[in-house]
């Protein structure tokens, strides 16, 4: 489903991807944890183009490309593989003038030119999955950030990627409100949704995820299953990470 190779990224003379490599099946859940500034959010943009690699190949669904040439990408290529995937913000970014139910429609009919009333049914449907289908008439500032975060959930699976990325999801959330969004992720999971995410949350990556990353200082340290990296690892690093989130 997603194949990494020699993934590299930099932002002028700073160097914030060093040759990733790594692969995800279909229908299993990858986590990505790490300290800040690790590269995680800008390898999670990485594989949908919200930033373009340096070097290396990336391979999400049916889609491949290579930027180890010098050819510019184009707007038809870069809109193609991004269509691949649906990306879960950490600030929800929906659209403050259009209802729970408008954005979760807004890529349906401008993205994949689905009819209006296809969309609508989609849509709701799609809400209803969240647990917010009567909501649909709200507007993101008379929801909860939970409730924000599963409208923007439902918006990325509106345009039927083959991969959901989520980035940091619950944040910027309040306390009580990041079970209800970490649910939806579950569920999703207990689906077969393929899904990349990358979290603060341990629980989750216990017990969620198929595979989980640690990455720091832009490379990838450590990857395994739940428990070979947080029961049977001894990687200073990662234990050192583990302590430091572990104990908040």
């Amino acid at each position: 489903m997603i194949s990494v190779e020699k993934v590299a990224k930099r932002f002028g003379e700073l160097e914030v991807l060093r040759e990733i490599n790594l692969s995800i099946e279909k229908g299993k859940t990858a986590v990505i944890i790490g300290p800040s500034g690790s590269g995680k959010t800008t390898f999670l943009r990485c594989l949908n183009l919200l930033e373009i690699p340096e070097a290396g190949k990336i391979t999400l669904g049916e889609k491949s490309i290579d930027f180890s040439g010098k050819t510019k990408l184009s707007s038809s290529t870069i809109t193609s593989f991004r269509q691949q995937s649906g990306m879960v913000f950490q600030n929800y970014n929906l659209f403050p003038h259009l209802t729970a139910l408008e954005n979760v429609m807004e890529g349906q009919v401008h993205v994949l030119k689905r009819e209006k009333t296809a969309a609508r049914e989609k849509a709701l449907a799609l809400l209803d999955r969240v647990g917010l289908r009567d909501k649909a008439d709200m507007y993101p500032h008379q929801l909860s950030g939970g409730q924000q975060q599963r409208v923007g959930i439902a918006r990325a699976m509106g345009l039927d990627p083959a991969v959901l990325l989520f980035d940091e999801p619950t944040s910027a959330l309040d306390p009580e409100l990041v079970g209800e969004v970490l649910k939806v992720m579950k569920d999703l999971a207990d689906e077969g949704m393929t899904m990349v995410v990358v979290t603060h949350e341990m629980s989750f990556a216990k017990n969620v995820a198929d595979q989980v990353i640690f990455m720091d200082q832009g490379v990838i340290v450590e990857k395994g299953t739940p428990e070979e990296i947080f029961t049977n690892n001894e990687n200073p690093r990662l234990v050192q990470f583990l302590n430091k989130v572990i104990s908040r």
